[in-house]
């Protein structure tokens, strides 16, 4: 039977001898993904792939292994060709969202949040699936229950006051000094600040849990 006018038409699995190529391919470039990945290739539009007993397998100039992609295949053996096969990648991994409306200026809780699993692929690139990205975090906008928690929604919490005296430690191998500093700026937990210390000398470092700079 014929198709209903405008249904859509579902592409058909690639077949043949250039598919576990191909799969072989993405495998080994999607390794440092942050999820299962699950791979899915099709048949180009143009038709099944001729025989080649030698293929090469490539990926066209600034492609992101994430989602739906065009794989390119070289036949390196008979008559050459080149042909692109559509492929999706989908990264299958945890991710957080609002376990509860989170008004703007609220500090984030662990009841605040909620986990879920899904294909990364389709949420927006900022959404976050680190857990110590939401330690010591504000919302700067509201999110509502159930939305992805993105990371451009997040501020840290304002740990050190800009001209606030606080202690500087340094750590080495083997010693630990501390002395005192004044703050050049605000800074929140996690970030990077200048501290002028007592003999007017300028050093950086990173804003600790308990407001100390290390």
């Amino acid at each position: 039977t014929l198709p209903a006018h405008g249904a859509r038409q579902l592409p058909a699995p690639l077949s043949g001898s250039a598919r576990p190529v191909i799969e072989q391919f993405l495998a080994s470039q999607t390794a440092g993904l942050p999820g299962k990945v699950e791979i899915s290739i099709d048949t180009p539009l143009s038709g099944a792939l001729p025989a080649c007993e030698t293929l090469e397998p490539f990926l066209p100039a600034r492609a992101r292994l994430w989602g739906r992609v065009s794989v390119g295949v070289r036949c390196l053996s008979g008559q050459p060709l080149t042909r692109y096969v559509p492929a999706y990648i989908a990264v299958r991994g945890s991710y957080h969202v609002a376990a509860r409306a989170i008004s703007a200026g609220q500090a984030l809780t662990p009841a605040d949040i909620a986990v879920r699993e899904g294909d990364l692929t389709t949420l927006p690139a900022s959404v976050v699936i680190d857990p110590s990205q939401l330690t010591g975090m504000t919302a700067t906008n509201g999110i509502a229950s159930g939305a992805p928690i993105r990371r451009e929604l997040l501020r840290g919490v304002m740990l050190v006051q800009q001209g606030q005296n606080i202690k500087v430690i340094s750590r080495g191998a083997g010693f630990v000094v501390s002395a005192e500093g004044k703050a050049m700026s605000d800074a929140a937990l996690g970030s990077l600040v200048q501290v002028k210390m007592q003999g007017g000398q300028l050093l950086s470092g990173i804003v600790r849990p308990n407001g100390v700079v290390e």
